[in-house]
């Protein structure tokens, strides 16, 4: 957890003190006692997949190939191919199913 300096913003730094914890600032004379838990959570809320691989913008001029849909088994797909793993390691291909009224979304 990082507290900031309520006088000049810097970062409060953890100090030991002679009876308690003490948070401190080393740029100006604010220091604060630290006599019980302090915590604090922080969940970020997850961007939606959409997001992060382009939205539906993103299948509008891909190519298409044979790959049956193992929802409706229509005879093709749309496909994209994205590197998701390190460098060294091959790329992931990302399936749409031509269907329109299917639409259904796998990865290889």
């Amino acid at each position: 957890m990082l507290l900031f300096c309520p006088t000049c913003g810097n970062s409060l730094v953890a100090a030991e003190g002679a009876t308690c914890m003490k948070f401190h600032c080393n740029t100006c004379p604010f220091k604060y006692d630290v006599n019980r838990l302090i915590s604090r959570k922080s969940y970020p809320k997850l961007k939606e997949l959409d997001d992060v691989l382009g939205g539906a913008a993103a299948w509008d001029n891909v190519d298409s190939t044979e790959e049956r849909c193992p929802k409706c088994s229509h005879s093709r797909a749309y496909f994209m191919q994205i590197q998701t793993r390190s460098a060294d390691e091959p790329m992931t291909t990302f399936y749409k199913c031509c269907n329109h009224q299917c639409g259904h979304r796998w990865r290889e």
